[in-house]
């Protein structure tokens, strides 16, 4: 990969929405990135209720993306078995890719807040900048054992935002229209495969 400052974006994307996408470009302006890597999980131990298929999430992924060259989707999570641990990922695309020499981690204020459940996150916080989506631009403030371990941190302004995953998910099993939540051609991969039609 020819770039120096990467933004890697995890997550379940089910399914990918317009926060999602609004957030990547963000984190391309305001940490002036070469590229953001998008990595959807294949089996997020966090999780408790079952996601759509990996597949989907995949294919919805790559093109609620496909207009902008520096966005990517990577599956190495959806392709590696066992749980999809943030480290493992981090710890491989380094080594595929050593010549970046700037890695940046895109996490919501609530992934930071929970960042010490994570596994292996104090070696993990050691290996990327942590770049976390604030309201009003504040500066989140770490609490327990994240307060005592360095690490990294900038600051994503995000903007309020009225949509989630799980608001996409409820309007599509009761049957409602999601064009103002999801990029057009995620919406037309939805109804194409009748996604989420139960929740």
């Amino acid at each position: 990969m020819d770039a120096r400052r990467v933004g890697l974006f995890g997550g379940s994307f089910d399914p990918v929405h317009n926060g999602h996408v609004a957030l990547a470009r963000l984190a391309l302006a305001h940490l002036a990135l070469d590229r953001v890597v998008w990595i959807p999980a294949g089996h997020p131990w966090q999780k408790a209720r079952r996601l759509a298929p990996a597949d989907h999430r995949l294919a919805m992924v790559r093109a609620a993306v496909a207009d902008e060259p520096r966005f990517s989707v990577d599956d190495c999570e959806i392709r590696r078995p066992g749980p999809s641990y943030t480290l493992d990922t981090v710890r491989e695309l380094r080594a595929r890719w050593p010549r970046v020499p700037e890695w940046f981690l895109l996490l919501g204020e609530d992934q930071y807040a929970g960042l010490p459940t994570w596994h292996g996150w104090q070696d993990l916080v050691q290996c990327v900048t942590l770049a976390v989506a604030a309201r009003a631009a504040r500066t989140p403030v770490p609490a327990g054992a994240l307060r005592a371990v360095p690490h990294r941190l900038e600051v994503l302004p995000l903007p309020a935002w009225p949509v989630s995953s799980t608001l996409v998910r409820q309007r599509l099993a009761a049957g409602q229209d999601v064009d103002d939540l999801v990029p057009p051609a995620v919406a037309r991969y939805i109804a194409c495969h009748r996604l989420y039609l139960t929740d």
